[in-house]
């Protein structure tokens, strides 16, 4: 597990609009995580809600939808939660799986990965 802010872009569910920030990568995250108001703004509609466990135990139901994830030139189509504003944006190990990229916690950067089956 490691932890480290890296460049990503994410965009609209068409692959027109993308916008650029650093999230916090962390492996120790499921969930992708960007704030609603950049979600809404490319036009990204919540398709269903999902509860999700706090580090301190606590329950929160947020928004999800699918959208398109691009890191490194590497782009798919993952879920991410609406998050709140002051949050903060996390990229989380699904979505990090689906562009094969995998975290190098000692140079703290993002490494392509080969699949497993």
């Amino acid at each position: 597990m490691g932890t480290f802010y890296s460049k990503i872009e994410v965009g609209d569910v068409s692959g027109e609009r993308f916008e650029e920030m650093e999230a916090l990568a962390n492996t120790g995250a499921m969930s992708t995580v960007i704030p609603g108001s950049i979600l809404r703004r490319l036009g990204v509609e919540p398709a269903k809600t999902q509860v999700f466990d706090h580090a301190d135990g606590h329950e929160v139901e947020l928004d999800m939808a699918e959208t398109k994830i691009r890191i490194d030139g590497k782009e798919t189509i993952t879920w991410v939660i609406f998050g709140e504003e002051t949050g903060g944006t996390l990229l989380g190990a699904y979505t990090l799986s689906g562009v094969f990229l995998g975290i190098d916690p000692h140079a703290q950067r993002l490494i392509p990965v080969r699949g497993l089956l």
